[in-house]
This record gives structure tokens, sequence and C-alpha cells, in this order.
């Protein structure tokens, strides 16, 4: 398949490792989009539109969460408060000490309802907040990942804290400002980019016990996806739209300046949400130390990244992360579901090496060359 974009000098392997796997999945469609100190070295997509926004499902958790951060730094918001000061509903079921660093943190145990959420729910973040304000925790020690949760939770306390939602928060701190091809609810104008999501080439398996409550087995995340509703209201936990570009961006502009702005995230609050909160094994993914504040650790994933690594995958098999220590933003992104399913494609451990490694050698900050493949 056909490879096209820009590397700047130095990079030129990411461009080979890129081409070698939508090389090995024959019609896989796939964009990769790497920032370094705030410049974009890498630019590449085969087998979509240049821009081409796909489904990137858990991805829009790093863009709520970053979104979150921000309020914390503002002093809008307080980790160490509980929930209920915000949302007074939310103490029903037990539930009145938990603190906003707990839902971040995903240890409030409201991964899902028995019998499942209704479609009309899944696609609704205020209807998820109101069925699970009145639930009781699935469970009370330990962490679990809430995949179609947890941005309801840390939304509706965005909600309540400050009269305004998480995604008008976003569009104005975030997307706006910075230009990101990136959508928590996407407009209807940019339905025509949308690629819709492809299935994996063989089924997952089914999952069972807390990550069939947390998944609301058998919920199909391929039609999710590719319902207008969906889009169009952004859900923050699975209901993301946008490009590598926009989310590599994000991500750069977190840590460092981007186009004159100073980074969004201060030495104090990046050094909070980038610390280790919930370690040993998520209950739901059986991943160990899974966590940091609202982020997934990328540190305990890919070999070489700093153990402040920052992001969140995405369903389809997408990534993104930044990484403080070595200035990069990363973003990986897919239209055809990984064969597996769940966090990022095996691809990315390649992917990631090949840019570590073109970050570790002489001339890798020149000016960007355009290749096609």
């Amino acid at each position: 398949m056909t490879v096209e974009g820009v590397v700047a000098p130095g990079f030129e392997e990411v461009r080979e490792e890129f081409a070698a796997v939508v090389a090995a999945e024959l019609g896989l469609g796939a964009q990769l989009a790497v920032y370094r100190h705030g410049r974009q070295v890498v630019d590449l997509w085969s087998g979509l539109a240049e821009d081409a926004l796909l489904a990137l499902y858990s991805s829009g958790k790093g863009a709520a969460h970053l979104v979150v951060a921000l309020l914390v730094q503002d002093g809008v918001l307080d980790l160490d408060r509980a929930v209920a000061s915000y949302w007074p509903e939310f103490a029903a079921g037990g539930k009145e000490r938990l603190t906003l660093r707990d839902l971040l943190a995903h240890r409030a145990g409201l991964v899902g309802v028995a019998g499942g959420f209704a479609a009309e729910e899944l696609a609704d973040d205020r209807l998820l907040a109101a069925r699970l304000a009145g639930e009781r925790p699935a469970f009370t020690d330990g962490y679990g990942y809430h995949a179609l949760t947890i941005g309801a939770l840390t939304g509706e306390v965005v909600r309540r804290a400050t009269g305004r939602t998480l995604r008008e928060w976003y569009e104005e701190r975030v997307r706006a400002p910075y230009g990101l091809d990136f959508h928590l609810g996407l407009p209807a104008d940019l339905e025509p980019r949308y690629a819709p999501v492809q299935p994996a080439v063989s089924p997952p398996p089914t999952p069972e016990g807390l990550t069939a409550l947390a998944f609301n087995t058998p919920l199909d995340l391929v039609a999710f996806a590719n319902t207008r509703r969906v889009r169009e209201l952004g859900q923050a936990s699975a209901g993301s739209v946008g490009n590598a570009r926009g989310l590599a961006r994000l991500y750069a502009a977190a840590i460092g300046p981007v186009d004159g702005r100073p980074p969004l995230l201060g030495p104090a609050v990046l050094a909070e949400f980038t610390r280790p909160h919930s370690t040993g094994v998520d209950l739901v993914t059986g991943e160990r130390d899974h966590f940091l504040l609202g982020f997934e650790a990328q540190g305990v994933r890919y070999a070489g990244l700093g153990a402040d690594a920052f992001g969140h995958s995405g369903a389809v098999g997408a990534q993104a992360f930044a990484d403080p220590s070595s200035g990069i933003a990363y973003s990986y992104t897919r239209r055809r579901f990984a064969v597996g399913g769940g966090g990022g494609a095996v691809e990315n451990h390649r992917l990631v090496a090949a840019v570590l490694r073109a970050v570790a050698a002489p001339n890798s900050n020149g000016r960007q060359r355009r290749h096609v493949q």
C-alpha cells in the first residue's frame, strides 16, 4: 500500500516501519503523527484520505482528563474533595466518601450496571451519569478500568462544579485554540470526512465477569461508533472522533510550547497527574500498574519511555501519549479493529521503538521532507 506524508531528517526509519506495518495487514487504513518539543516531525497516512477522521473510542479519555487537569490547575476542582460535595446524588449506594482522585484512578467501582446500559444511555454522558449516581460500586478494593463510564462520571463533576460541560471546556481551552482535528462531538459539517470503523478480521473472545460488565457485553463496538448519535454527542469515554495529527498535537501542547503558546500543564499538576495512582492488577483488563491519574501509564507498556509518560489507547488499536522526558508526543490511529482488540495494537511497539531510536540519533531535528512509498 502507498504511504504518504512527511518526516523530518533522522525519522526516515519511522516511515519505513510504518510502511512495513501497513504492508503486513492488507487494506489497513492508518495514520501516524509525532511531535518533538512542539514541532511535528512525523505526519504519515496510508489507505485513507489525508484528512480522514476516525472513531478513536477511549482516546477521548485523554482529552477529557486533560480538561480535568486544567481545572485542577486553575483551583476550580480539588482532587481530594468528595465527589458528592459537587454532585449530591452521587452519595447514594455508599459512595459518599469517594473523591475525585478515586474516580480518576478508576477506583470507584462504577464500571457498569446489571443488565447493561440501553443504547440511548451509552450515547449520552448525561444519561449515564444520572444512572450511575444511584448505583452501588461493583468493587470497593482495588481498581478496574471504567471503559464506558469514566468520562460521564468526571464530566458530571465538571458540569456540577462549573455549570459548563466538559465538551464546552475542551472546545474553549484546548481544541479551538490549537486547531485540533480531534473532537468530543463531531459537527455535522465534518461528517463527510468520517471513515467508518471496520471490524477485526477475526472476532475477539467474549469477555466475562467484570470485563463483560465494563464493556456492556454484548455491545457491538463497531456499530456503536458508526452511529451518528454517538459521534454527535461525543461521549467522552468512547465516542471521540479525530485523527493522529490532532491527538499528537494535543499531547504536544500538554507538555510543551506549541505555536508560541506555553504548555497547557504546569510542572506541579503535570507531576501530580503522571505519578502512579492505581498499581497492581486491573480487575477489568488484567493489566498491571495500569493508571496514573485519568491517563494510562505508558512507561510500563513501551520500553524506553519515561515513568511519567501518559496518554490513552483507543479500542481499535489506537495509541497516543506524551513522554515529557524526551519531549515526544505520539499518536497512531487505525480504521480497522486490531485482532484481539483492546488497548494499543501490537504494532505500536515497533513504531514507538523506531521513534525513540530516531530521537536518540543525531540529525533528528531538521526540516520535514515529503515521501511517497
